[in-house]
């Protein structure tokens, strides 16, 4: 993999991450389109610190809010902490009764049946942009023709967690779009939404960078033992994690803004153009 490489997939990633068009299929048809294989530990780990850095540019972007909003007194925090453990304990239990299933259902022919063996399937990556298209062009008509005023309750945490939930385990499927679809469709205020989803972004992110990091470690351990060089196992996703992290916050002005326009609708349709496109790089 080459610098400039790194660099694509940086600034795809960082764009896209905070747009809800789905990063990870982005990430994965320009990683496919240079040749490079999606399902390597080396390039999951990678996609995962991508994340990582767009989710330091969040705390960077959403900081200011997020201490007006959660932790302006005790009763703030004690009520927005209640709503993230609700969201991630459902996130936590469908994304991984989900990923067990794949692995042992449909994946259970398979030498090597893990989840990440799906994540180069093209197919559902275009019906994971499809659906998510869906999602947001229908919430956003409802947001625009009726303005949601309601407040964020352990209600509308539980559904944002639960869809959060389904996208875990697919490329595609669109995790800002569908969870701040689910919020606009149920009512709530579309600046809370946007805080919330992103928030919880944040908190989901540690796990999975553990587990792929488990996981590089795990296929590369015969290279580490024979003096391997762990640094230089992970500067590769180090540099991009820097990269995305400044392509990041460039991108959540541009979402703000169309959030708060009501333009939010444009993303799905854009989701939709991405499906179709992905389905005819895959048939062509």
């Amino acid at each position: 993999m080459t610098v400039l490489q790194i660099l694509i997939l940086a600034a795809v990633q960082g764009a896209c991450e905070m747009l809800p068009v789905s990063s990870s299929a982005h990430v994965i048809v320009a990683e496919k389109l240079m040749g490079l294989d999606p399902t390597d530990p080396a390039m999951t780990f990678l996609l995962v610190m991508l994340h990582t850095g767009t989710m330091l540019a969040v705390i960077v972007y959403f900081w200011s809010a997020w201490r007006g909003r959660y932790f302006s007194s005790r009763e703030a925090f004690w009520r927005f902490a209640k709503a993230v453990a609700l969201s991630t304990v459902l996130t936590g239990m469908i994304g991984l009764c989900l990923m067990f299933a794949i692995e042992r259902v449909i994946l259970r022919e398979s030498a090597r049946a893990e989840i990440e063996q799906i994540f180069g399937n093209t197919y559902l990556i275009a019906a994971g942009l499809a659906t998510a298209g869906v999602m947001i062009v229908v919430s956003g008509w409802r947001e625009a023709s009726s303005p949601g005023s309601r407040v964020l309750g352990l209600k509308g945490a539980a559904w944002i967690g639960a869809i959060q939930g389904l996208c875990l385990p697919f490329r595609g499927f669109s995790r800002s779009g569908a969870t701040i679809s689910v919020g606009l469709l149920l009512g709530i205020d579309k600046a809370a939404v946007e805080d919330f989803s992103f928030a919880l972004a944040v908190v989901l992110t540690p796990a999975v960078i553990a587990k792929e990091g488990y996981r590089l470690l795990k296929a590369n351990e015969a290279a580490l033992a024979h003096g391997g060089n762990l640094l230089q196992l992970t500067s590769p996703s180090l540099l991009g994690m820097g990269l995305s992290f400044l392509a990041a916050l460039a991108a959540l002005r541009w979402l703000s803004r169309w959030l708060e326009r009501s333009r939010w609708h444009w993303f799905g349709y854009y989701c939709l153009f991405a499906a179709a496109a992905v389905l005819a790089l895959t048939t062509r």
